[in-house]
Parts: structure tokens; C-alpha cells; sequence
């Protein structure tokens, strides 16, 4: 696991029981489990249902017993296994030394959901069949499962254990001692946000802090997500999947116990796992995540407004779109997100660079020297329109920023002439070194500058240098931000506030095709429906699309 985790329970003695009632009776206690000790190893008995699976003699996944024959993990630690080699212990505190407590099964059947599908890891979850039944000790015992009328509202305890790393490729140090953490829920909207709509589905259930710092890692899956009712364990999740260990931003993501209430029952059609409904307090705080994907349905939630999405182009006072544009970790040029995968900027930002190698775009930068919860991406391509002239370049993602508002463009030459007031935003050289706006109006072009491609604005008290390429022209229509220009400095060159009376930018208006035409051929996929929006000034409220807004093209 990432950082270590902490808990331990109350539970009364337990005794091997037959029938469906038996083990509602039994499930989720652990009488070794009494108090919170934090960032420490769990003590032994603490979480009683825990399970290492080892095969050739190695751990290579956890589970959790539900019964006293049944281990409950995931499908993607078993894709083509058979039992051959294959050891589930029981009662383990160490994967080193001596464990009083414990005791082994080899395993007589695998049953992986027929659901289950690689790529996505949606249906991640599988049940083992011991070859032989377990009795229930104060070290070994099952735990109860999250029925289907279950609600997991965002910021609920939960805890996740097992002896998977410390970090990604750092293993458990001896000796190796079963590992504990404390996640809040996630709600399953906002995860889709961050890890992308398709990417989640609603069999899947998210936890972690997004600031980082505490996860499951490698060596976890298969283990239980646990959140306490009263005196009952309730497990929610089964460890799946995550974007590397603890990285802000990721939360760790699992397999959602409830929707498989059914499945489980079939497959078990004596003494059955006790399901038990965890309702959460209060409101589910997932629905005012207004990035315009649908929040989890639940059968139990209190009826809830959700907020509808903010309209696109931000709020007045923030630019959410703005992207820093890296070469090798260094500032080259300032871009806009335009769409979810695509950021566009001046061709002169790329004229001396043209490979893609060390290229990055960051969002959330407000100081290039000291920003928390950048999002970064690399540089999958670059398009030109006049590669070596004023022309601008759209820059596409590796992955798309789903949770950031995009910015509608000027496609249509609308009227923002002379006396428009206007701001520019970026990263200045000659600003503070952070993030920074200046209002400006828009004012007729000197002669030598007049130019269908240009657009002018009062001389600037700023000095620009090449890093600066692609700070956005930003004008207000209808409570809406819309770039109308970005800046473009030559090669080799900066522009001086005092050579001329006006700061000429690049209309953006004249790129409409090329922007249009590029972008659409390479669709955002939405709930797996291509999508595309109109040339026009009006914003696609797409419900399964996070509050980012598609912006006009």
C-alpha cells in the first residue's frame, strides 16, 4: 500500500455457523479491532477476513473471506489461472517469519465474473471456492458484504489493507507486515472527472485523498474496502485499479461490492455471505460536482437538485482553461484548453522544436516554481496552420482533461471592435512570476499591422519574450469569456512596448476550418457516442461530459 494504514475493531466470539442467517451473525467484527492508532502496522486479528493468495510460494493478491469457504477478490489476479500452486492463508499477520494464527487452504474452483473485461477492468471481481472449510477464530473470520440498496456518499471513512508496495516499485520492507490505511469515498462523479467518464463505470466504487499521499498500490488487488456501521465491517470495495500509487488527483479505484449482490448469491447457494445495507448520512455531496457527468444512481439517496454545470468559459475572475506549455520542464509558450484533448497556441511556439519528446501541458500552474495539483499530459501531436508565419498550432493531448472548462473560440469574426474591453491572461516575464490577468481594449491596428489576421489592442505595459507565445485574447459576450486572439512572437524576437502604439495579436476567427477540421477528426467519445458541436457561439451542456463545456468549433 502507499502509506501505511490505520484501524483496528470490536467484535464478540465467533463460531462456524450454517445458513444465510448464520452469517449476518458473524460477519464483519473482529474482536481484536478496538481503537485508532494511525500510520502504523494493523495489529494481528485487526482485520480478520484479510487474505493472502500466494502462488509458487509468493503473494501475489489479497482477498477477503465472506464465508467459511468462499474468498472474495479480483478477476484481473486470476485472467487465465488455474488452482495448480495456488494458497490462500488465513489468520497471516506477516508474509515473513512465524504466524501463529493462520491457517492454509489450497483452493477447488475460480469463478471469474463472465463480465469481466480486461482493458477497462470493469467486472473486476472473482470468487474462490476452498477446498476445504475454515473454522472461525478471533484471527479468522468473514466479513459483510455492501448490499445493492447500499449508499457510499462522497467523504465516507473507509479502509483498505494488505501487503501490497509502499510506493509504485517499492516494496514492503520486513517483514512485511499487513498494512492499513484510512481513504474517504470519492463519488463516482467526481472520479469520472478526473480519470474520464468512460473510464469508470457504475460497478466501480473510488477512494483516496486528492491531495495524495495514501492508496492501495501493486501487491493489493483483490483486498477489501471496508467502511464500520455500528459494530459491523461492511466491505464496499475490492482493490482494482489506480493511475500509479497515491498520485494527487487519482484516487484509487475498485470493484463495487453491492452491484454484485446477485451474482454472488448464485454462485453460493449455501450458507451465504452476509449482506448488509451501509446507508450514509446526510446528502451525497458527489452531486454538486458540476463537471456534467451523471452522479451514481442509488435506491436509498435523499432526493437531491443536482447543480447544473457552469456555463463554459468559467466565471468571471478565473481562466480554468489556461495551459503552460513545457519543453523539458521549462516554460516555451502559453495555450488554452479549446477542447477536452486538444490546447491551442501560436505556430511559433513549436517553429524551432518540431518533435514531441519532453513536451508537456500543465493545467492548474499559478506559479511556474510552486503550484500544487498540476494536471499534466504529453504531446501526442501537433497541427499547424502556417507553421512559420502567424498562424496558430493545436496541440493534442495524450489523455483528455475532462475535469477542466474549455474555452469557446471566435469562429465567426462576431464584433468585438474598437473600445471592446478585453483581458489577456499568462505568465508574463515582465508580470510577477505567477499567474496574471490585465484588462486592455481593443483598439484600430497601426497601418503597417492592419491585416485580416490581426487584431490590436492599446499598447501594453508589458514586455514579451517568446515564452509568451499564445497568451490568449480574451473578450466577454452574453456572461461568457471567448478567445478572440492570442499573441504570436517570432522567432527569435520579443516585442517592445514602446515600438509601437498598439499589441497586435492573431484573430482567431480566420482558423476556423482548420481548427474545426482538426478537431473533428479526432471526436471526444462521450458515454461512447462521438461527439461533435456546431460552429457557433453556443455551448453543448453535455451530461455525461464534466462541466467542461465543448467549446465552439
Amino acid at each position: 500500500m502507499k502509506m501505511k494504514m490505520i484501524h483496528i475493531l470490536s467484535v464478540a466470539f465467533i463460531v462456524s455457523l450454517i445458513g444465510c442467517d448464520a452469517q449476518l451473525d458473524v460477519c464483519g467484527r473482529a474482536i481484536r479491532n478496538t481503537k485508532i492508532v494511525g500510520g502504523q502496522d494493523a495489529a494481528a486479528g485487526a482485520w480478520p477476513w484479510q487474505v493472502s493468495l500466494h502462488r509458487s510460494g509468493s503473494h501475489f493478491c489479497g482477498g477477503s473471506l465472506i464465508n467459511n469457504q468462499w474468498v472474495l477478490t479480483a478477476a484481473h489476479c486470476f485472467v487465465g489461472s488455474t488452482t495448480a500452486g495456488l494458497t490462500v492463508y488465513l489468520g497471516r499477520q506477516t508474509q515473513q517469519g512465524t504466524n501463529a494464527n493462520e491457517v492454509t487452504r489450497t483452493v477447488s474452483r475460480i469463478i471469474n465474473h463472465p463480465s469481466y473485461d480486461s482493458p477497462s477492468q470493469n467486472n473486476d471481481i472473482t470468487l474462490l471456492q476452498l477446498a476445504s472449510p475454515v473454522n472461525f477464530t478471533d484471527f479468522i473470520s468473514p466479513v459483510c458484504l455492501a448490499s445493492s440498496n447500499s449508499t457510499f456518499f462522497k467523504q465516507t471513512s473507509s479502509w483498505v489493507t494488505g501487503w501490497g508496495n509502499t510506493n509504485t516499485g517499492i516494496s514492503l520492507p520486513p517483514p512485511q507486515t499487513l498494512q492499513e490505511v484510512q481513504v474517504p469515498i470519492v463519488g463516482n462523479r467526481q472520479c469520472k472527472c478526473l480519470n474520464g467518464v468512460s473510464a469508470i463505470t457504475d460497478n466501480m466504487i473510488c477512494a483516496g485523498l486528492l491531495e495524495g499521499g495514501k492508496d492501495s498500490c501493486q501487491g493489493d488487488s483483490g483486498g477489501p474496502m471496508v467502511s464500520k456501521q455500528g459494530s459491523v465491517w461492511i466491505q464496499s470495495g475490492i482493490v482494482s485499479f489506480g493511475t500509479g500509487c497515491a498520485l494527487p488527483n487519482f484516487p484509487g479505484v475498485y470493484a463495487r461490492v453491492s452491484t454484485y449482490q446477485n451474482w454472488i448469491n448464485e454462485q453460493i447457494t449455501t450458507n451465504l455471505p452476509g449482506f448488509i445495507t451501509f446507508t450514509s448520512n446526510g446528502t451525497d455531496g458527489d452531486l454538486s460536482i458540476s463537471c456534467g457527468v451523471p452522479a451514481i444512481p442509488t435506491t436509498t439517496a435523499p432526493t437531491t437538485t443536482a447543480v447544473p454545470p457552469t456555463l463554459c468559459g468559467g466565471s468571471a475572475g478565473s481562466w480554468p482553461w489556461m495551459a503552460s506549455l513545457t519543453l523539458n520542464g521549462y516554460p516555451m509558450c502559453v495555450g488554452t484548453l479549446v477542447s477536452d484533448q486538444f490546447v491551442m497556441t501560436s505556430a511559433s511556439c513549436f517553429s524551432r522544436f518540431m518533435g514531441m519528446d519532453g513536451w508537456t501541458v500543465n493545467l492548474n500552474v499559478v506559479q511556474w516554481d510552486c503550484s500544487i495539483n498540476v494536471m499534466s499530459a504529453g504531446v501526442a501531436n501537433v497541427f499547424f496552420d502556417d507553421i512559420f508565419g502567424n498562424g496558430v498550432a493545436l496541440v493534442e493531448l495524450f489523455f483528455p482533461f475532462y475535469n477542466f472548462p474549455n474555452v469557446p473560440v471566435d469562429m465567426y469574426d462576431f464584433s468585438f471592435g474598437p473600445g471592446s474591453q478585453c483581458s489577456i491572461v499568462g505568465w508574463n516575464s515582465g508580470w510577477e512570476p505567477s499567474f496574471q490577468d490585465a484588462q486592455t481594449t481593443i483598439v484600430n491596428c497601426d497601418p503597417s499591422e492592419t491585416s485580416p489576421i490581426n487584431i490590436c489592442t492599446e499598447s501594453l505595459p508589458l514586455s514579451f519574450e517568446q515564452k509568451d507565445n499564445g497568451i490568449p485574447l480574451l473578450c466577454r459576450m452574453n456572461g461568457m469569456w471567448i478567445q478572440t486572439g492570442l499573441l504570436s512572437v517570432p522567432p527569435g524576437s520579443g516585442i517592445n512596448p514602446q515600438s509601437s502604439n498598439s499589441t497586435v495579436f492573431i484573430r482567431t476567427s480566420p482558423f476556423s476550418s482548420f481548427l474545426t477540421n482538426t478537431i473533428r477528426e479526432y471526436p471526444s467519445i462521450v458515454g461512447g457516442v462521438e461527439s461533435f458541436s456546431p460552429l457557433s457561439l453556443t455551448c453543448i451542456l453535455l451530461l455525461s461530459f464534466p462541466a467542461v463545456l465543448q467549446a465552439i468549433y
